[in-house]
């Protein structure tokens, strides 16, 4: 394990010891061995350390989107998302991706009455966030899946992010430029709005 560079940009997990951690999970050796490393508590969040030594969670783990080789915080894109004067609230999952492995899906739910269409959703990341980070896939929801605490059940939305798929291969879109296509698992076509 090794320290990562104070500059703010360099992502790597946050990992804590010291006599205030806890020695473990009672009776859950499983949580234990893929927790506790060599005196270390992985804690599953990801951030980053500033030069002054600010350190800034940017994410849990396992909610890290990584297209082409760039991780994406889903918060950073949902807190985008949810500055829009229409959105009510919005979750951000990895999707599928041919050519870069995974990339952004949002999950949206507007407020009553809105007229908001993905393109909107979509220009709006546009203008607010680095290409990479804009989601390629916008779906509108009535509400999100929730636990009863009320957390957004993330790992539904990724099973529903998974049945997206992209109908295009990489070298026609590059050679023709065209826009890819997405259809869901009911076939229903969806269209996507740039070449990101």
């Amino acid at each position: 394990m090794q320290s990562v560079t104070r500059d703010g940009k360099s992502i790597g997990e946050v990992c804590l010891r010291g006599s205030s951690i806890m020695k473990g999970y009672l009776k859950n050796d499983k949580a234990n061995i893929s927790a506790f490393k060599n005196g270390w508590f992985f804690t599953g969040d990801v951030g980053v350390i500033h030069q002054d030594g600010y350190m800034e969670i940017k994410d849990r783990s396992k909610d890290v989107i990584i297209s082409g080789g760039e991780n994406i915080s889903s918060i950073e894109v949902e807190n985008v998302i949810m500055s829009h004067k229409n959105v009510i609230e919005a979750s951000v999952v990895a999707m599928p991706h041919p050519k870069w492995g995974e990339s952004p899906c949002a999950f949206v739910n507007l407020t009553k009455n809105s007229q908001i269409k993905e393109v909107d959703i979509i220009e709006h990341c546009k203008s607010n966030l680095p290409r990479f980070m804009v989601p390629k896939k916008v779906k509108f929801v009535e509400e999100l899946p929730k636990t009863g605490t009320g957390k957004v059940q993330k790992n539904h939305l990724r099973e529903i992010a998974k049945t997206f798929v992209v109908l295009e291969k990489s070298n026609q879109i590059s050679k023709n430029r065209e826009k890819p296509r997405y259809y869901d698992q009911n076939q229903e076509q969806i269209h996507a709005l740039s070449r990101l």
